[in-house]
């Protein structure tokens, strides 16, 4: 059972419109308080969006997520069960960014996820471009001494070239992450692909590697749609894994804030599904990227990232049982 210190603010004790925006309106702590090594899940915030080729903004997806994470409950209803009564969550800021530089950002997240890892504590990033992921990658690598298992959702394979000449950009990620040994291709897997692709070519690195990638084909041509989709998703029990999800994995319609949108993709409760369905022994962090506010002006973007993390945090505690 989590300690009552970690709760969020109740909507009858202060209206969800109220008080100080944190992620689910959980407590803030910072690592030097007492109560930090109670807790069992850190969430923090990753303003940073340098690696992005297209549009800017998602530097302020923490503050978005934030505020419309006010909506957030902690009753699954499908799961029957209630995750923040059974984990121990709380908001622990922002990580630490250099706007103008991509590889000094990787280092302070880098330095800020090991803080977390040396401490046992597992960990959920909101916000940010997806060339970030490099950087909790390699936290993970010092900490474990292994490569991971990567369930990455994303309408790109991200394991594209050097870009104007610059290596390290949100198109990128997996390539370097394979390339450094970070992550074990063949246990893991891309969920929601879909094209236009530059060329028959940027698949060369998922078929040298053996990295599985699903499009949105597979789950709708699949007889019974997603629910017979999820059946055939690989279980992940022998290696911990980590989760990058990329909101641009939904159709714009779902979610047009987003840098690179892409037509065609999963719905809402698409994700929702192939979430629920995954078996995930160890989940040792996630992230969640490329929310862009100012393109996002219903802010459904931003309440799809909500249940998104929501779900992640329902993974977590699945792994804590």
């Amino acid at each position: 059972m989590a300690n009552d210190s970690f709760l969020p603010l109740s909507g009858r004790e202060m209206p969800r419109f109220g008080g100080i925006k944190t992620f689910f309106r959980l407590p803030y702590i910072k690592q030097d308080d007492p109560k930090f090594k109670e807790l069992d899940v850190a969430l923090f915030g990753l303003p940073f969006d340098g690696g992005v080729s297209y549009r800017p903004g998602a530097r302020f997806a923490p503050s978005k997520v934030r505020e419309l994470s006010s909506l957030g409950r902690g009753y699954h209803m499908s799961r029957k069960e209630s995750v923040f009564n059974n984990i121990n969550v709380s908001d622990i800021g922002d990580c630490s960014v250099v706007p103008l530089s991509v590889e000094k950002t990787y280092a302070l997240i880098e330095d800020h996820v090991s803080k977390l890892l040396n401490k046992n504590k597992r960990f959920l990033s909101v916000g940010g471009d997806h060339s970030t992921t490099l950087g909790h990658l390699r936290a993970v690598k010092k900490k474990l001494g292994k490569p991971v298992s990567l369930i990455h959702f994303d309408a790109h394979l991200d394991t594209y070239p050097a870009a104007w000449g610059c290596e390290y950009h949100h198109g990128a990620f997996v390539r370097h992450a394979i390339n450094e040994q970070l992550v074990d291709p063949e246990s893991s897997i891309q969920i929601g692909i879909r094209g236009p692709l530059a060329g028959q070519a940027d698949l060369k690195i998922n078929l040298e590697h053996k990295l599985k990638y699903t499009t949105v084909d597979d789950v709708r041509k699949t007889p019974g749609g997603v629910l017979d989709f999820c059946k055939d998703l690989p279980e992940f029990l022998d290696k911990p894994a980590f989760l990058s999800f990329d909101i641009d994995c939904l159709d714009p319609s779902y979610a047009p804030g987003t840098g690179t949108p892409v037509p065609g993709g999963l719905t809402t409760y698409e994700v929702q599904k192939i979430l629920q369905s995954l078996n995930i022994k160890n989940l040792i962090g996630a992230d969640l990227v490329e929310i862009c506010p100012p393109y996002d002006p219903t802010e459904i973007t931003a309440l799809a990232g909500v249940d998104i993390c929501f779900e992640i945090l329902c993974l977590f505690k699945k792994c804590l049982d």
